[in-house]
């Protein structure tokens, strides 16, 4: 797609019916993100989330998948301790769970973390800018690579990414034109959250960008809908004819 000048366009999923109405809806690639810990578990970070809980996403929506490209989040802690760990976590997203790629976050230092799961057969997808699971380290959200020296050693970490062997990287919150410089820079596809329109794809979190989640609006999402706000009006007429005894009615009684 990156050759045939095609923009990837990609979403998040974490549960059975989101993916499948994503997969029907042409989503070229649906990432089981540890975005899990904010807009499903309701944590202010990412860090909480755990391999088993990302493992019961990342099943529940592969098998609701039938044609788009299924990316599994690594969480926090399941590929810094070790390669042989990094390894076989890895591996169980793949046998456990039927995704068929999976993520992690970081530059040249996790590069030969990424070599042995890619000399293992498992397709990665590296992340830069902005990776969540650093938040305690850079203090804030704020966007990454703004300065001469953070620009350059983003740049410096995509081709180190590359050449370790993702075969994507996402890059998250950083200044369009950087985001350009690395996309040129690179054979390999970048999609972009808050990257700028240069980038080879795109994603958003779902919930995001479909108005469920509002707890903070990110100037990089585009609202397509305000679901959230036909959810609450849905309850609110439920409830109030219930109360009424009008729900249910003798038609929907037995």
């Amino acid at each position: 797609m990156k050759t045939k000048g095609e923009p990837i366009a990609c979403l998040t999923a974490y549960d059975y019916l989101t993916a499948t109405i994503l997969d029907a809806a042409g989503i070229d690639l649906i990432l089981v993100g540890d975005s899990a810990g904010n807009v499903f578990a309701g944590y202010d970070t990412t860090i909480p989330m755990t391999m088993e809980q990302m493992l019961y996403h990342a099943q529940v929506v592969a098998r609701g998948v039938e044609r788009a490209f299924v990316v599994a989040d690594l969480p926090f802690m399941s590929y810094q301790v070790s390669e042989e760990e990094a390894l076989r976590n890895a591996g169980r997203f793949v046998k456990e769970a039927l995704a068929e790629a999976v993520k992690l976050e970081g530059g040249e230092p996790v590069c030969r973390t990424i070599r042995r799961i890619v000399n293992a057969g498992i397709p990665v997808m590296g992340h830069l800018g902005l990776t969540p699971q650093s938040i305690h380290k850079f203090g804030s959200y704020k966007a990454r690579g703004a300065s001469s020296a953070e620009a350059e050693r983003i740049l410096a970490d995509a081709e180190a990414l590359q050449d370790a062997g993702v075969f994507a990287i996402v890059l998250e919150k950083i200044p369009a034109d950087l985001a350009q410089r690395v996309t040129e820079s690179l054979s390999i596809p970048t999609i972009g959250i808050g990257a700028g329109p240069d980038c080879d794809g795109q994603v958003l979190v779902t919930p995001d960008m479909l108005g469920i989640f509002t707890k903070f609006r990110p100037r990089f999402v585009r609202r397509y809908a305000e679901i959230g706000e036909q959810m609450a009006d849905a309850f609110a007429r439920y409830r109030e004819d219930v109360k009424q005894r009008k729900f249910p009615s003798e038609d929907e009684s037995y």
